[in-house]
């Protein structure tokens, strides 16, 4: 079922208007791979809602392309309908192919850190609830699980935020490309109300906050 935005969503118990997720600037990464010449790498990372971490990356410098999907369940159940129950372990997902010699991992977790998603809420992210939307980095191999668990001890020594990272760190997951109607939601829905509401001030705040690895032009 696609995601609608509700007033009951749009206001909370006393008729407030919610704002949208806490954005930050996180510092950058002291423990990282060298910017450096070579393949094509992969990172696979979950904060609560597919659409807007992708449209996110999408803007990323170096980012080469961005694809919704799931990780942490098996092939089988790899179903938005099936995931929707959050019985099956996925997390709603984005697969990111990027050049490492124009952007580090990092880069990438700074990213995630600071404006894609809030890293201190447990199997939420804003409106939606469950497993699925659970903070989460699926590391590709043991480099990125260690520079994964340097940069959230960084963060946490850092008291970036007030309240603890609860992101996990779940190596030897696959990954499994959503349904063809979620690919490029937020840059194909501009006007949709969850995006508006909930994802495209991630957007503006990469913009605002993180401009040196903004790209004006989305891939994909």
């Amino acid at each position: 079922m696609i995601r609608t935005l509700s007033i009951a969503l749009l206001l909370g118990a006393a008729g407030v208007a919610l704002a949208a997720e806490p954005v930050v600037t996180t510092p950058v990464a002291i423990v990282d791979a060298p910017v450096k010449a070579g393949l094509v790498q992969t990172a696979v990372l979950a904060g609560g809602c597919f659409w807007g971490v992708e449209g996110v990356f999408e803007h990323v410098k170096g980012v080469i392309s961005v694809r919704s999907g799931y990780a942490g369940g098996s092939k089988v159940a790899a179903i938005y309908e099936v995931v929707g129950s959050g019985l099956t372990g996925h997390a709603e997902s984005v697969e990111i192919k990027f050049d490492p010699a124009k952007v580090s991992y990092g880069t990438l977790l700074r990213v995630f850190f600071s404006v894609a998603h809030n890293p201190t809420e447990l199997n939420r992210q804003g409106p939606d609830s469950g497993t699925q939307y659970r903070s989460t980095i699926f590391p590709q191999d043991a480099e990125q699980a260690r520079l994964a668990r340097a940069y959230i001890a960084q963060l946490t020594a850092a008291k970036t935020w007030s309240a603890p990272i609860v992101t996990t760190i779940e190596p030897g997951k696959a990954f499994y490309p959503a349904e063809a109607y979620h690919q490029n939601f937020l840059k194909l829905n501009p006007d949709y109300p969850y995006i508006v509401y909930n994802d495209l001030p991630k957007v503006a705040a990469l913009k605002r906050l993180l401009p040196g690895v903004w790209s004006d032009k989305p891939v994909g």
